[in-house]
């Protein structure tokens, strides 16, 4: 069973990432370097907790200049974080960040992997992490990880020894990674996993330690590293015409949703890890000492070693191609070996060769980008041998057939084939979707059901093509994923994944529908085609004490991809009242009620997402003064949208037109958040904005970092940013200033109003402020000091400065209530006295 399943699991591994950008074709230097890295049975693991987490640098030197497999395990794919490029967060957040991490991995030469654990947000200490990511069933998944990785060497990212100093996550996945290097090679432990895979001992563990850990570099000078090693991790490569900190920059740039977009470096660079277990150290700086990562490791391995060994020494820039023979004995070798672990490492590294050597270019492409259960697709198949080799194409093989097709043909020198092929996606293939989000999760973990798919990155694709080979006499198998090429004007060629998709799909325009009074609302339902000939109708499931008119409507949809939207109206009661809605499509009885979401940025490649499309209703007790509200965004969120919820006129204002002519429009301007950490413009309009105020204006500023802050005076007033955060959610907040007007016009706030909060309190709050501010409120994790930098106000001239670390970027989205009343307070401060003076 594990042999089958082993070959199986790499042999997937090939179809799991499909490229934004064009497949990849290997040079010549591509080629030697897949030949030096083939000549190596060594493989290490780095494990940290989140997307952007890892130490680039040194997993690209372990790939690219040791050259071994090397991975990072990432505890969790960063849901909990922000997003600097758009509106995602959460689920959508982590698909995005799984990308990324996808990206990184293709340019520093690294593989990825996962667990099940959620981020959900920051944490302080470890303690609070493992009990709400359920510490058995994430130590179970690292251990997976080991025993299905098979490292030699484990590297952390973070000390297990500093709990309560720094982010919980990051202690944590130094604390399982401890846990789990003396576990993985006991059998008696989590025994079902040993039904598909085995028991496996790394020999080392260490920690990615630097200055960073002991506060500068002259603390870190001072200390013994008699126990560490050292590597220059700046070496230069002449075959990529990069040094590996080169390399390793352009890895961690595709971290964009984090801001992680950065200038590449070069030059020598020292990196240290310090040795934490497993078998000593000698005095060499290697890293592999003790251990043979020849080919002599595995029986059977020395005749594979002579022949790449020479290949590798005499390699041929020229033309690649001369090398078939030597390594098709190579592979034939291969196929005898006895270690079904390394077999299946090193066949698949061998195959990417000898399809590089030989030129074979082998595509399959549909004519559509998705398609549905029952429907048909056609494919355009190209084949095209570029070398002088004697290559025959025997067959291919559609995964959605149960017979092959037979072509038995010669591949003739550069001349192109084309073959074309229509099938029927099977009724009861999946759809295409990320996996974890199959099932219900909870607060800390994911739900995968199946125990082969956890880790993997992405869901396993469906549909593909074996072309079956005979070269040079030997029989070879390749496999290929069906993709989508198409081209723009502007853009010239593209790629996108082929995916499975619902015969239909429903979604709301809005996640939230506010009712700020007992009057109805229209709400626009979309429903989309998967296929041709949609004939059916929509109805909405709804709260029992609210109502939806009419019952159902018809649904007809002649062509595939298009469109249909209609309009049901949401009547909402008397009281308050909350709950979720859902538009249900009926196909021929068969219910629909997922949301087909699509992902597009440059960087990654295209997702789908399918999501149970749901929308949160409140009808709530909320009143407001001012109409006319001003927004400079800053890092994608929703506060726009959801400000028009409660019945504001929000304009988005663009710096260049931020000037006091604009300014005076409206009745209160609001400041995205991290606005002053990425909006350049800003440093030259912070006094458009201060004099704003100064003339009666209202500036309501939502929450930045203290880094790298783009004007010098943020307030006009004394105002230092702190790392000080409220991550527990339902942390009590004690409301300092009872009879401040703001806590009580229109809507008098109350504990009751933090109630239901969503992920955390806040975060990033000022912790020193001037004697012209008054903190309102006041909040603080379990065994801390109060934290009282939330929510500041501050009178200026005629009008009010308030800056807030309060959450409302994620409350607005989950329909709190509290966070909807506090922040029309927020807008209307300073109205009160007119309101007075016009009664």
């Amino acid at each position: 069973m594990y042999p089958i399943r082993l070959c199986l699991l790499l042999f997937l591994s090939t179809i799991f990432t499909i490229n934004a950008q064009q497949p990849k074709k290997l040079n010549s230097s591509e080629i030697y370097e897949a030949v030096q890295k083939l000549n190596v049975l060594g493989s290490v693991l780095y494990i940290a907790a989140h997307p952007d987490d890892e130490n680039t640098r040194l997993i690209s030197y372990m790939s690219n200049q040791v050259k071994a497999r090397t991975a990072y395990l990432s505890l969790t794919r960063g849901d909990g974080g922000q997003n600097l490029i758009g509106s995602e967060i959460r689920e959508l957040l982590g698909v995005i960040r799984t990308q990324e991490l996808l990206a990184a991995r293709r340019i520093d030469g690294g593989e990825q992997r996962f667990t099940r654990a959620n981020d959900f947000g920051y944490s302080k200490h470890p303690d609070e992490t493992l009990e709400i990511w359920n510490k058995e069933d994430v130590l179970a998944d690292v251990i997976w990880a080991i025993r299905e990785f098979k490292p030699d060497i484990i590297i952390n990212r973070f000390d297990h020894r500093r709990a309560g100093r720094t982010h919980g996550h990051h202690t944590s996945s130094a604390m399982l990674s401890m846990e789990a290097f003396d576990l993985a090679n006991d059998p008696s432990k989590y025994t079902s996993q040993l039904e598909l895979t085995e028991a496996w001992q790394p020999k080392r563990l260490f920690y990615n330690t630097s200055w960073w850990r002991y506060g500068s570099q002259e603390e870190f000078d001072k200390i013994d590293k008699s126990n560490m090693l050292k590597f220059d991790i700046g070496v230069y490569y002449p075959s990529k015409g990069m040094s590996n900190n080169e390399v390793a920059s352009l890895a961690s740039s595709q971290h964009l949703c984090q801001g992680f977009g950065r200038v590449t470096s070069r030059g020598s660079q020292d990196e240290y890890i310090e040795f934490l277990k497993g078998d000593p150290l000698d005095n060499n700086n290697d890293v592999f000492a003790g251990i043979d990562t020849s080919w002599n490791r595995i029986k059977g391995g020395q005749a594979i070693g002579n022949i790449m060994t020479k290949i590798e020494s005499n390699f041929n820039f020229v033309d690649p191609s001369t090398h078939i023979p030597k390594l098709l004995e190579a592979y034939k070798l291969l196929q005898n070996v006895e270690d079904e672990h390394w077999k299946a490492i090193k066949t698949k590294e061998l195959k990417v060769i000898l399809e590089a050597c030989s030129g074979l270019y082998l595509e399959v492409s549909a004519n559509n980008p998705h398609a549905a259960p029952n429907s048909n697709v056609g494919l355009r198949m190209e084949v095209l041998n570029r070398s002088t080799a004697n290559i025959n194409l025997v067959s291919y093989n559609l995964s959605t057939l149960n017979k092959g097709i037979s072509k038995n043909m010669k591949l003739p020198t550069n001349q192109r084939l084309n073959f074309e092929e229509g099938i029927s996606i099977p009724n009861n293939m999946a759809y295409t979707a990320p996996y974890w989000l199959n099932n219900q999760s909870t607060l800390g973990m994911y739900n995968v059901k199946y125990q082969d798919l956890i880790g993997l990155p992405e869901t396993p694709r469906s549909v593909f093509v074996d072309f079956n080979l005979n070269i040079e006499g030997t029989p070879l198998t390749i496999t290929k994923p069906v993709v989508y090429r198409y081209s723009k004007p502007d853009k010239g060629e593209l790629y996108r994944p082929f995916e499975i998709i619902p015969e239909v799909s429903a979604s709301i325009s809005d996640k939230v529908f506010i009712f700020e009074n007992d009057q109805q609302k229209e709400i626009e339902i979309t429903v989309k085609a998967g296929r041709d000939s949609i004939d059916g109708y929509v109805q909405m499931a709804y709260p029992n004490d609210w109502s939806v008119f009419p019952d159902k409507q018809k649904v007809e949809i002649s062509n595939k991809g298009d469109i249909q939207k209609v309009i049901f109206t949401i009547i909402p009661p008397k009281g308050k009242s909350e709950g979720l809605i859902t538009p249900m499509v009926n196909i021929n009885g068969e219910f629909f009620t997922d949301e087909l979401i699509e992902i597009d940025y440059s960087h990654i490649p295209f997702q789908t997402v399918l999501m149970p499309s749901e929308s949160k209703i409140v009808r709530l007790d909320i009143q407001k003064r001012g109409k006319n509200i001003g927004y400079i965004e800053g890092a994608g969120d929703v506060v726009p949208q959801s400000l028009r919820q409660i019945g504001y006129n929000v304009t988005v204002i663009k710096p260049e037109q931020i000037s006091p002519e604009n300014l005076s429009n409206f009745d209160a301007i609001v400041v995205g958040i991290r606005a002053y950490n990425i909006v350049d413009e800003l440093k030259f309009k912070q006094k458009f904005l201060l004099n704003y105020v100064k003339e009666g204006g209202n500036l309501i500023v939502q929450y930045n970092t203290n880094r790298r802050l783009k004007v010098d005076n943020l307030a006009p007033y004394n105002l230092n940013l702190s790392r000080d955060r409220v991550t527990d959610e339902n942390a009590l907040v004690r409301i300092l200033e009872p009879n401040h007007p703001i806590l009580n016009f229109p809507n008098k706030i109350t504990i009751q109003d933090f109630e239901g909060w969503v992920q955390e309190r806040g975060l990033y709050f000022p912790n020193e402020w001037s004697e012209e501010f008054t903190p309102l409120l006041a909040a603080n994790d379990k065994g801390e000091t109060s934290k009282e930098g939330a929510l500041l106000v501050a009178k200026y001239g005629k009008g009010n400065y308030i800056y807030t670390g309060l959450s409302f970027f994620r409350e607005f989205p989950a329909g709190v209530s509290g966070a909807y009343r506090l922040f029309a307070n927020l807008l209307s401060a300073g109205k009160e006295n007119k309101t007075q003076l016009k009664n």
